[in-house]
């Protein structure tokens, strides 16, 4: 397939147009289709698997605004994402805010076609139930390895007698063969919880938790060394979820708890990503309504960038660093 010339897919010149001017995307980048990216960065505008305070469906629409502040180099790694492989705002995914079932069906779609034209996804979300239809859209001929930052561990088995919600996506995705649980490890999990036997499933499938006290004790550098050797080599999905930094710093969120990551900690995990196999990410759980300073959606959009760096970090050695 021939692709458009990588120079097409470059954030606007903020010397040139301002930042608060322009069309509202991520990073200020143009609009394209799947097909013509290595990268498509897309929304997914829906909270109908929130179980308590929603709002996370503003998320992709103000984190764009609040992107128009990411530039263009990593400032640690030299790297420019927008220089090593096509990246563009593909728009969002279609739902039904009234119907959750439906919701899941559209979104499954979308990512089916994103990945049909050859892309990745790096979403932003919605809550954390997005992840599910995400999944089963991208279709791994294997189950994919999985690196998760959150408060949560998101594998109870249901709320109210409903099995799809924020709190169930990966159950459901190792339930339906989407991850492989021995090669999924979850970090920063942490807060009171309903039950002592919440984590029960997940520990007898394989799932590796590290809460945050052992996080505190061993620090980011150890923690990611042990998850790059559950995921090794081979395709893994990355999930961030906002309430994964304490609420001091990301308040706008429906489940905040406190005693999270720092953004610091939060960046020196990700960038502990690069050269990993990342088949597609996303960030989910920003709720523009609860956070009126905007601190949490220019938190999300900055860790967007800090992901969308990782997923390139495995291309860096062909590329001169801008």
């Amino acid at each position: 397939m021939t692709r458009t010339p990588p120079h097409r897919f470059q954030p606007l010149d903020s010397g040139a147009v301002p930042r608060f001017a322009g069309p509202a995307t991520f990073m200020r980048l143009p609009l394209a289709e799947p097909h013509e990216v290595d990268i498509a960065l897309v929304g997914v505008p829906f909270d109908g698997g929130t179980t308590n305070r929603t709002g996370a469906r503003h998320g992709p629409r103000e984190i764009r605004n609040q992107s128009s502040l990411v530039r263009r180099v990593h400032h640690v790694t030299g790297l420019s994402p927008f220089d090593a492989l096509r990246v563009a705002d593909c728009g969002d995914a279609p739902v039904n805010p009234l119907d959750a079932t439906e919701s899941l069906t559209l979104i499954e779609t979308f990512f089916r076609q994103i990945c049909a034209g050859g892309a990745r996804p790096l979403t932003v979300g919605g809550d954390h139930l997005v992840t599910l239809p995400i999944l089963r859209g991208l279709r791994p001929a294997a189950p994919l390895g999985l690196i998760h930052f959150d408060a949560h561990s998101d594998t109870y088995d249901s709320f109210f007698g409903n099995r799809y919600n924020h709190g169930t996506p990966f159950r459901r995705a190792v339930e339906e063969g989407l991850l492989d649980p021995a090669r999924m490890i979850q970090i920063g999990i942490r807060g009171a919880v309903s039950d002592a036997a919440n984590y029960d499933w997940a520990r007898a499938v394989g799932i590796r938790i590290v809460f945050m006290e052992e996080f505190v004790a061993r620090g980011p550098a150890d923690v990611m060394a042990e998850a790059r050797a559950i995921v090794g080599d081979r395709p893994t999905y990355v999930s961030f979820d906002i309430d994964g930094i304490d609420p001091s710093m990301a308040p706008g969120t429906g489940t905040p708890e406190i005693g999270g990551f720092t953004t610091r900690e939060a960046q020196m995990l990700v960038r502990l990503l690069g050269g990993l196999d990342i088949a597609g990410a996303d960030l989910v759980e920003v709720s523009p309504p609860l956070d009126p300073t905007g601190l949490t959606a220019l938190t999300g959009a900055t860790m967007l960038f800090e992901i969308l760096c990782a997923m390139t970090a495995r291309e860096r050695a062909d590329v001169e660093p801008s």
